[in-house]
């Protein structure tokens, strides 16, 4: 059973969150971050899957100051520009809290997301008791953002393409040694033959193998730090 609920955030305004419900009672809790491109047919995919492998899966729209419901389109980078220019931390943080709030009853809550989700996925490690945190191909985590490794509360696992233009060794180094440094635990894997964005089955960079492997590796990942086994 999957559909949109609504939660109020720490500033007053309202956020709709998507909540996919697996069979299985008391369940463990994962928090999907959508990419710029908002809570669309693939993000909800996503939370869907996690459902049927076993969590309360919920997807928060990011976006929902200035755009709520937005959906963009892959092919058109442009039409994402403005809702995600008038993101800040600061909301991101309370979206993210409120999300939290609305499922951690379950008896643990881990995070993945997805490209601006990454980042998000990194923030939220950094403020909240996760389970576990994910990052696939997360932007704009350097050079701001760097001091939020010494905060980082669980395991986080880091996803990269290496045909990825947008995130370069440079990046990736970065965030390694930020991470390294605080003695941090994390794993990253680097698909050498993925382009960024390639778990997404709707954009012209899909890999499925790549994917494939990815969702093998995140679900192991995230079973093996929440309560899965034993729900």
């Amino acid at each position: 059973m999957a559909d949109f609920t609504s939660v109020r955030v720490a500033d007053g305004s309202d956020m709709r969150v998507y909540i996919a419900r697996p069979s299985k009672p008391n369940p463990p809790a994962i928090l999907i971050f959508q990419e710029a491109f908002g809570v669309n047919a693939h993000i909800r995919d996503v939370t869907e899957r996690f459902a049927k492998h076993g969590y309360l899966a919920a997807a928060p729209e990011l976006f929902h100051r200035t755009e709520p419901g937005f959906e963009g389109r892959y092919e058109d980078f442009d039409s994402v520009r403005k809702p995600l220019a008038a993101l800040t931390t600061g909301g991101i943080e309370a979206d993210v809290r409120a999300a939290y709030e609305l499922v951690h009853a379950a008896r643990s809550v881990g995070c993945a997301g997805f490209c601006m989700g990454g980042r998000v996925s990194y923030i939220a490690n950094s403020i909240l008791p996760l389970s576990g945190a994910v990052s696939f191909y997360g932007g704009a985590i350097t050079p701001a953002l760097l001091d939020r490794a010494a905060k980082q509360h669980a395991p986080i696992l880091l996803f990269w393409g290496g045909l990825d233009k947008h995130i370069g060794e440079d990046t990736r180094g970065a965030i390694r040694e930020a991470l390294t440094r605080a003695r941090k635990p994390f794993i990253e894997t680097l698909f050498s033959f993925a382009d960024h964005g390639f778990f997404c089955d709707q954009r012209a960079s899909y890999n499925a193998d790549a994917a494939r492997d990815a969702w093998a590796l995140m679900t192991g990942f995230l079973d093996a730090h929440s309560a899965i086994s034993s729900s």
